[in-house]
């Protein structure tokens, strides 16, 4: 059989294999040489996303000397490259997203006169970014993606040398030093990506002559100073992102000329200035705009308005003021808005008018509007709106008031984030009959009354769903906690948040319910600081997924059911300053945590306890003793008391009568000296039947 006609191979004229094209074949071992080796003439060898294993050898190259394009990419090689690359001929070279490591040799691009592309992103290799690389290499090298590795130590001067180079990745290494200033003579950089690295110092005027540039992504560094006055003569400029890092001063108002911005990200800097005095107007194409943590002043911009591309707008963490404006509602396209730790006033208002944001999927007010009123359904009559919200939060403002009824019409909200306000009032019960809705934060307010049962009934929780808006949507901007420590991306979709219930920190009583189980996707329940009363209801143990479970600061009392031990998936748990006793249940990751998740419960024994518990004592036996005193002993003191009362009253009954009538009392004391032999009798007969019982 022919086997140029076989699917994924072309030959050429005279019959030679010249392009064998397997991609995504479920291809599995190592890389033949006697098979490949045969296809002498073969210019495109295309063997990405398989499961290719082994090394890549310097023979390999040696029999494929006509190579032009090499996609090994997705697969599982590894081991180190070889010194040289032999065959001048190839042009473009993927070995991405394999196993390869160690130091990429300087003389391996000696012979590579005509490479075009170079990408080894996504493996392991170490040491210096090769800075022979444009000396060696052909001179219209366009592409260099070493993205994703080990690489360390500083960018050496040599990308300069690259005249043709259009895109330069570096990002995730752990590259330190300055930009190399030679960099800004590749004048046909269209990418220069260099996030997740340590590499500090200014970034230049010169990168003006960087007339093509179209994204600058140079976010998690150490970068500082000014950013380049003159920024806005880079003209293709389409997404900056500029993101946790050390700049200062002003944001150059010639940025507003870069009418081709589509992102603009500067978060997490020192920059300053009054924001409402630039002109966003001219930006027609901004989709998404990201100043937050810096030191703006001002108020929202009015021009920003005129941005009718707007999908994704975060101020968050400034010293904004004012009120939201109905200007807002021209944007048609804005789905995410993050507004938080400003000093905005106005809440109720803001609220009127975002809920005709029909496209909003995320609102964040986090921190702003401090001590206001959460608004009332009086204050949203005829509530209509928001049809699209995902996701709302309103924590840490000192809010008052009630949880509103007309939060209970957000059909489509998954995540809701209300903590750290001073809500009054219960936990309203509709909570739990919304549809999609799967977090819930309410803790340190001043919520009371019972947790209602009909939260156990999420409709979400109860049940694996076949596909929802949390796993398939994906929002706008990374959401990033309140203090970003770990040099990683945040993931954008919604399913990064897990299923959760906090109501830390409140005034709720009464039993945990055991309707709880039915919960059964909860990743997270925290009902600690708190006045629930009765057992750890056996229940929970029903929540296969839970992952944190805080019980702490309650009057909980009984034992630790064992069955909790079945929660495979439990990396924190807290049950201390509670009433707890008997032995903490052995043989399992309960024994893993420290002690302090058990301090505060006297009657609590065993491990990690430092308190031992008493031998041949069981909860079972404690159970039977518990039985056998409610059985006898127990009856005694209620026999003694009714004794007690009778006496008393029949006592006052008689003694009473004969105080006040005299003949009675005459009559009375006859007969008792008639009946008192007979009385000693019955009293010692009713004692020695009374210690026999005692004994028995």
């Amino acid at each position: 059989m022919d086997c140029c006609h076989w699917k994924g191979v072309t030959c050429n004229q005279d019959g030679w294999v010249i392009h064998l094209l397997l991609p995504s074949k479920g291809l599995k071992g190592g890389i033949s040489l006697t098979s490949l080796g045969n296809l002498t003439h073969l210019t495109h060898l295309n063997l990405s996303h398989n499961s290719l294993y082994g090394s890549l050898q310097t023979q390999f190259f040696l029999s494929l000397n006509r190579l032009k394009i090499l996609d090994l990419s997705y697969n599982l090689l590894s081991e180190e490259l070889p010194l040289s690359l032999p065959s001048n001929n190839i042009r473009k070279l993927d070995l991405s997203s394999n196993h390869f490591y160690g130091a990429i040799p300087s003389s391996f691009f000696h012979q590579a006169s005509n490479l075009i592309s170079f990408n080894v992103s996504n493996n392991t290799f170490t040491g210096y970014v090769p800075p022979s690389i444009c000396l060696h290499a052909s001179p219209f090298l366009r592409i260099l993606d070493f993205s994703s590795n080990e690489f360390s130590g500083n960018l050496a001067p040599g990308l300069g040398e690259c005249f043709e180079l259009q895109i330069f990745h570096a990002g995730h290494n752990n590259l330190s030093g300055l930009l190399p200033e030679d960099i800004y003579n590749a004048t046909k950089l269209e990418e220069i990506s260099l996030p997740l690295n340590s590499l500090h110092g200014a970034v230049s005027d010169k990168i003006v002559n960087l007339t093509d540039l179209a994204i600058l992504d140079l976010d998690f560094n150490n970068f500082g100073g000014e950013l380049p006055l003159k920024m806005g003569k880079l003209s293709k400029l389409k997404v900056v992102i500029l993101d946790f890092n050390n700049f200062e001063g002003a944001l150059p108002s010639s940025l507003m000329n870069c009418t081709n911005l589509v992102e603009l990200r500067l978060g997490s800097n020192n920059l300053e200035g009054d924001i409402s005095k630039l002109d966003f107007s001219r930006l027609s194409q901004l989709t998404k705009l990201d100043l937050w943590y810096n030191n703006f002043t001002g108020t929202v911009p009015v021009s920003l308005y005129s941005c009718r591309s707007l999908k994704a707008i975060r101020l968050t963490r400034n010293h904004l003021e004012g009120q939201i404006q109905a200007e807002i509602l021209s944007l048609k396209s804005l789905s995410f808005l993050s507004l938080g730790y400003n000093r905005f006033t106005n809440l109720t208002g803001a609220m009127k008018i975002l809920m005709s944001c029909k496209s909003l999927h995320v609102l964040l007010l986090t921190g702003s509007f401090k001590g206001e009123g959460i608004p009332t359904d009086d204050d949203m009559v005829d509530f209509d709106g928001f049809h699209n919200l995902l996701f709302l939060s309103l924590a840490r403002s000192d809010l008052i008031g009630q949880i509103p009824v007309w939060l209970s019409k957000l059909k489509n909200l998954e995540i809701l984030q209300l903590g750290f306000n001073q809500i009054t009032g219960p936990i309203p019960s509709w909570l739990g009959t919304l549809p999609r809705l799967f977090y819930i934060s309410l803790p340190n307010n001043r919520i009371s009354g019972e947790f209602p049962k009909q939260l156990c009934r999420l409709p979400r929780l109860l049940y694996e769903p076949i596909s929802s808006q949390a796993e398939q949507y994906e929002i706008e901007l990374p959401v990033y906690g309140r203090i970003v420590t770990t040099r990683t991306f945040p993931s954008q979709k919604l399913a990064f948040y897990r299923a959760w219930i906090d109501v830390a920190n409140n005034n709720i009583v009464g039993d945990i319910p055991t309707e709880i189980d039915q919960l059964y996707l909860l990743r997270g329940l925290v009902l600690s600081s708190n006045n629930f009363s009765g057992i750890i209801p056996d229940e929970i143990s029903y929540l296969k997924y839970l992952e944190i479970l805080d019980l702490s600061t309650n009057h909980l009392s009984g034992i630790i059911p064992s069955s909790l031990t079945s929660l495979n998936f439990l990396k924190y748990f807290n049950a201390s300053y509670n009433n707890l006793e008997g032995p903490i249940p052995t043989g399992t990751q309960l024994q893993s945590f420290n002690a302090s998740a058990f301090e505060g419960n006297p009657k609590l024994c065993g491990a990690p306890l430092p308190k031992k518990c008493g031998q041949n004592k069981s909860i079972d036996a404690d159970n039977k003793n518990n039985k056998d005193m409610d059985n006898g002993l127990h009856h005694l003191p209620w026999f003694y008391v009714f004794a007690a009362l009778g006496f008393i009253l029949g006592f006052w009954g008689v003694c009473g009568s004969l105080i006040i009538n005299k003949t009675w009392r005459y009559a009375y004391f006859q007969f008792t000296d008639n009946l008192q032999d007979r009385f000693y009798v019955m009293v010692t007969v009713c004692i020695n039947t009374m210690k026999r019982r005692l004994r028995s």
